[in-house]
C-alpha cells in the first residue's frame, strides 16, 4: 500500500515531461493541437478526459502544467502507480494516484482545496475498441474483467459535487464566525491560514469535459519501440507489450487534438424541501471524509434519504458529463470513411466505388463545416488537404485505404473498394486498435449523431447535387483557402513584410451569377484570371459588366495574391496554373461551355490551361500577355533566386534578397514588394508556356496595350505566330499603361465582348480545320503589322 510520502508531487518529474513531449513532437512529427476557451484551464478544477491509450495518464498534466504551472492529481490504475519502475516513479511523481487508494475521492476534493487540479478518466480503463455507446443507446463500456459492459465512473461528479456542498458548509460557517471549526479545517487541509480556506470555498467548482483524438491510427514501427526500454524494462510483461503497441499505434506522425468543453457546475438547483433535508442531514458533518461516507442505508432516515438525493443528481451530472466528453471528439476523414463503408455494408453493398466514396466524402465533410455542434480536424478545414476528394486523388484517403487494405479489411483497385468479412467480424478488446482501425473510427464518433446522419444523407442521394450547388460548395473551398491564407500572413511575424503594403481592396476570389440563371447547355460561362502581384479585384469592374451581359462569372485568385507577398513567396508557377484549373472545374458546375479571360500573366496562364484542350473551353482572351519583359531585374531572377536559396539553405534565414521593390500602378490592389521567387517563377512559366503554344487550337484573341511598360507589345504578335489556333485576332489597344483591362482603355471591354459573342453560338464539337479568320482591329493597323513583322522575325 503507498503511504503519504509515496504521492508527493515531483516539481523535476514535470519538468522532465515537458522535455519528454517536446521531443516526442520534434523526432516523430507529433503534432499536439490544443483547443480551449481563454482562461479555461485555469479556472477548471476537475478535468474529465476520455482514454484509449496509456500515454493520457501523461498528456492533461502536461498541458495544464505547461499552459497554468499548476499541479495536478491524475487517478490512474493501479497496477501503474504500484511498485518502483522508472514509469510507476515518474507518474506518481506527476501527482498520479491510484484508482484504490483509501479515501480517494476526499483526498482528491481536499486537493482542489488546496489548489490543485483533478484529472479523472471516467471510463475507469482504456477504451480500446472506442465503443463507448451500447445498443439502446446508452453511453456504457466493456470491462475485459467482468467481459460485460457497464456504465461510467461517477467519481468525478461526486467529487464535484460533494466538494461544492462542502464549500457552501465551508461559507455558512464562516458566516456564523465559529472560527475554531474552521481553524480545524485549515489545519486538516494543511492551508496557510482562515483566508486561504475562504478562498477556496468561493472558487466555484467547475468541470470540464475534455477529449483527445488522435488521428491517424497507425501500426507501424517507431523510435519508441526502441527506446521503450528506458520506461517499460521494469514493468510486466504484459504493461511493456501495451506501451510497445501504443506507441505503434499513435506516437509517428500523428495529430493529438485535445479540445476542452465548456465549464460544467454541480447543479446545486435544489428544491426547497431537497435543500432542507440536505441542511439537516450535513449539519453534523465535520469533514470531508464524513461527507462521502453517506450511506444509504444508515439507521438515520434523514441520511437515507439525502444520500439517495445526492446519488441521483451525482448520476444525471455523470451523464450530462458524458454526453459533453464525446461531443468534443475532433471528427477526420477515417471517421467519415469509417462510418461511410459500414453504413454502406448495413445497406447490404458489398463493393463501394472509389469515384463514389470520394464524392460522398467530400459532400459529408461539407456538410459538417456548417454544423457548429460538430469540431472538425484541420484537415476537413483546409482546402488544399481534402479537395482531392472531388477527383478521387487525396493522400490522406489513399493512406487510410492502404491501412484498411494492410489489416484485410478491404481489396482496393483503380476503381472499385470491396469489403472483407473481417471489416463487420468481431474481434478481439485488445487487438482491435491494430486489426481493425475502421471500427475503432466509426466506434468513436458514433455519439456524434449529426456526423452519421450526414454520411448517411449523403449515401442515399449522393448523385443528387446541383450544379450550382456544387459550384457553391467549391467556391466555398476558394474561399477558405483566401482566408487561411490570409489570417496566416497577417500574423505578427509578417509585420516587417506587410508594413509598406497599400492594397485596400479585398483580395478574395469572385463569383458573380445573372440574376436569371439560363441553362448549362446554353450558358457562356467566363472566367477571370488577374495578373501577377495583383488579386481578383482587378478585374471586378470587368466581372460585374460581364454578370450583367447573362454571363455567370468567376475570378479566381492565384495561388499566393491578395494576402502578403510572403503567402506569394512559397508558391510556384504550377500553383497558379492550378488555381486556374479549379477555377475552370468550378464554372464546369454552371455552364457547359467556358470562355477564359486573363489579364498579363493570368492571360498566359489562361493560354496554358488552353493548351491541354480541357472540355467545355470556348476561347481564350489574353490580354497583355507576357513573352517579352522590359524590366531588366527579371532576367536576373534566376541568379538572384539560386543566391537566395544558398543563403536559406546554410544560414536557416529567408535569403540574401528575398524581396525586390515594385511601384505597381494600382497600389490599392497589387504588391509593393515582390518576391524573387515570383519574378524567377514567372521566367519559368513563360518559357513553358511557350513550348505549348502550338498545343492551342481554341479560338484566342489577344489583347494588347501599344506602349505597355511592362510587357514589350512584340510578345502578342510572339503568341500569335505560335498558338495553332484557326481562328485567332490581335487587337492593338492605344496606351502607355499596363493595367488596359482594370482601366477599360480603349475598346478592351469591347472586344471582350465581342469575342463572347462570336463564340456563344458555335459548335463546341467542331474539330475540323477551317480557313483562317483572322480579325485585327486596332486604333493603328500599321502597329498591329509591326508586331507580326517583329514576332516573324524573332520566332
Amino acid at each position: 500500500m503507498l503511504s503519504k510520502d509515496d504521492l508527493v508531487i515531483n516539481e523535476t518529474a514535470y519538468q522532465w515531461s515537458v522535455r519528454l513531449f517536446s521531443l516526442i513532437q520534434k523526432r516523430l512529427g507529433v503534432t499536439i493541437r490544443e483547443h480551449a476557451l481563454e482562461g479555461q484551464l485555469e479556472s477548471g478544477q476537475i478535468f474529465l478526459f476520455n482514454h484509449f491509450a496509456r500515454f493520457e495518464a501523461i498528456i492533461p498534466q502536461y498541458i495544464i502544467y505547461r499552459d497554468t504551472g499548476a499541479h495536478c492529481r491524475s487517478v490512474a490504475a493501479a497496477e501503474l502507480c504500484a511498485g518502483n519502475s522508472r514509469f510507476a516513479r515518474f507518474l506518481r511523481g506527476i501527482g498520479g494516484v491510484p484508482n484504490n487508494l483509501n479515501g480517494l475521492l476526499a483526498f482528491l476534493a481536499a486537493e482542489i482545496l488546496r489548489g490543485r487540479k483533478v484529472v479523472i478518466f471516467p471510463e475507469g480503463g482504456m477504451v480500446k475498441d472506442r465503443q463507448v455507446v451500447d445498443e439502446a443507446g446508452d453511453y456504457s463500456i466493456y470491462s475485459p474483467t467482468a467481459m460485460s459492459r457497464r456504465r461510467h465512473h461517477k467519481g468525478a461528479t461526486a467529487t464535484a459535487l460533494i466538494l461544492e456542498l462542502f464549500k457552501q458548509r465551508i461559507l455558512s460557517i464562516h458566516e456564523a464566525g465559529e472560527t475554531a471549526r474552521l481553524g480545524r479545517w485549515v489545519e486538516a487541509l494543511e492551508l496557510e491560514d482562515e483566508a486561504a480556506l475562504i478562498a477556496a470555498a468561493r472558487r466555484p467548482t467547475q468541470i470540464v469535459p475534455a477529449n483527445i483524438t488522435f488521428y491517424p491510427i497507425r501500426a507501424e514501427e517507431n523510435i519508441l519501440n526502441r527506446a521503450s526500454d528506458f520506461f517499460a524494462k521494469d514493468l510486466r510483461d504484459e504493461l511493456r507489450e501495451e506501451l510497445l503497441v501504443e506507441s505503434t499505434i499513435i506516437l509517428k506522425r500523428t495529430d493529438m487534438d485535445i479540445r476542452f468543453g465548456a465549464p460544467v457546475k454541480p447543479d446545486l438547483l435544489w428544491r426547497w424541501w431537497d435543500r432542507l433535508l440536505l441542511s439537516r442531514s450535513f449539519t453534523a458533518m465535520e469533514s470531508l471524509d464524513s461527507l462521502f461516507a453517506l450511506d444509504s442505508e444508515s439507521e438515520n432516515w434523514v441520511d437515507r434519504l439525502a444520500t439517495g438525493l445526492v446519488n441521483r443528481h451525482i448520476s444525471r451530472l455523470r451523464d450530462h458529463c458524458m454526453t459533453a466528453m464525446y461531443s468534443l471528439v475532433t471528427v477526420n476523414l477515417g471517421h467519415l470513411l469509417a462510418q461511410a463503408i459500414l453504413l454502406s455494408i448495413a445497406a447490404g453493398h458489398e463493393e463501394i466505388s472509389r469515384d463514389r466514396l470520394s464524392r460522398a466524402l467530400y459532400l459529408s465533410l461539407k456538410a459538417l463545416q456548417g454544423d457548429p455542434a460538430v469540431h472538425l480536424h484541420d484537415s476537413l478545414l483546409e482546402p488544399q488537404r481534402y479537395g482531392g476528394l472531388i477527383h478521387g486523388d487525396c493522400r490522406d484517403l489513399d493512406d487510410l485505404l492502404e491501412v484498411a487494405r494492410a489489416s484485410g479489411l478491404i481489396e482496393v483497385d483503380e476503381k472499385t473498394i470491396r469489403f472483407l468479412p473481417k471489416l463487420t467480424a468481431g474481434q478481439d478488446f485488445h487487438q482491435v486498435r491494430l486489426e481493425n482501425a475502421l471500427q475503432v473510427y466509426a466506434n468513436e464518433v458514433a455519439p456524434i449523431r449529426g456526423v452519421v446522419a450526414a454520411v448517411q444523407r449523403v449515401l442515399d442521394g449522393a448523385g443528387s447535387v446541383g450544379g450550382e450547388a456544387w459550384a457553391n460548395l467549391l467556391f466555398d473551398d476558394e474561399m477558405r483557402r483566401f482566408d487561411g491564407a490570409r489570417e496566416t500572413f497577417t500574423q505578427p511575424a509578417y509585420d516587417a513584410i506587410n508594413r509598406d503594403e497599400t492594397a485596400t481592396q479585398s483580395g478574395a476570389p469572385l463569383l458573380l451569377l445573372p440574376e436569371t440563371a439560363a441553362e448549362p447547355a446554353v450558358t457562356l460561362g467566363v472566367v477571370l484570371v488577374h495578373g501577377l502581384l495583383a488579386s481578383p479585384a482587378e478585374v471586378q469592374g470587368c466581372a460585374e459588366r460581364l454578370r450583367a451581359g447573362g454571363h455567370p462569372v468567376l475570378a479566381v485568385r492565384l495561388a499566393g495574391h491578395g494576402t502578403s507577398p510572403a503567402d506569394l513567396q512559397q508558391y510556384g508557377w504550377q500553383d497558379w496554373l492550378a488555381s486556374l484549373e479549379r477555377g475552370f472545374d468550378l464554372m464546369r458546375k454552371l455552364a457547359e461551355r467556358i470562355v477564359v479571360v486573363g489579364f498579363s500573366t493570368g492571360g498566359g496562364l489562361a493560354l496554358q490551361l488552353a493548351a491541354d484542350r480541357p472540355p467545355g473551353l470556348a476561347g481564350v482572351v489574353a490580354v497583355s500577355a507576357p513573352v517579352k519583359l522590359r524590366n531588366r531585374a527579371f532576367h536576373l531572377a534566376p541568379v538572384l533566386h539560386g543566391a537566395n536559396k544558398m543563403t536559406a539553405w546554410s544560414s536557416n534565414s529567408g535569403g540574401w534578397v528575398a524581396f525586390h521593390s515594385n511601384d505597381p500602378e494600382h497600389p490599392d490592389i497589387n504588391y509593393r514588394k515582390i518576391p524573387v521567387r515570383a519574378i524567377y517563377e514567372l521566367k519559368r512559366f513563360i518559357e513553358a508556356m511557350k513550348r505549348r503554344l502550338p498545343d492551342v487550337v481554341a479560338p484566342v484573341t489577344l489583347i494588347q496595350g501599344s506602349d505597355d511598360p511592362v510587357v514589350d507589345p512584340k510578345s502578342a504578335g510572339l503568341i500569335y505566330k505560335r498558338i495553332a489556333s484557326q481562328e485567332k485576332a490581335l487587337v492593338e489597344v492605344k496606351s502607355d499603361r499596363h493595367g488596359i483591362l482594370y482601366e477599360e482603355v480603349g475598346e478592351t471591354l469591347d472586344v471582350i465582348r465581342s469575342f463572347l459573342d462570336s463564340v456563344a453560338d458555335c459548335d463546341p464539337a467542331r474539330t475540323s480545320p477551317r480557313a483562317p479568320a483572322v480579325k485585327m482591329v486596332s486604333a493603328r493597323d500599321g502597329d498591329v503589322g509591326t508586331m507580326l513583322s517583329d514576332a516573324a522575325s524573332e520566332a
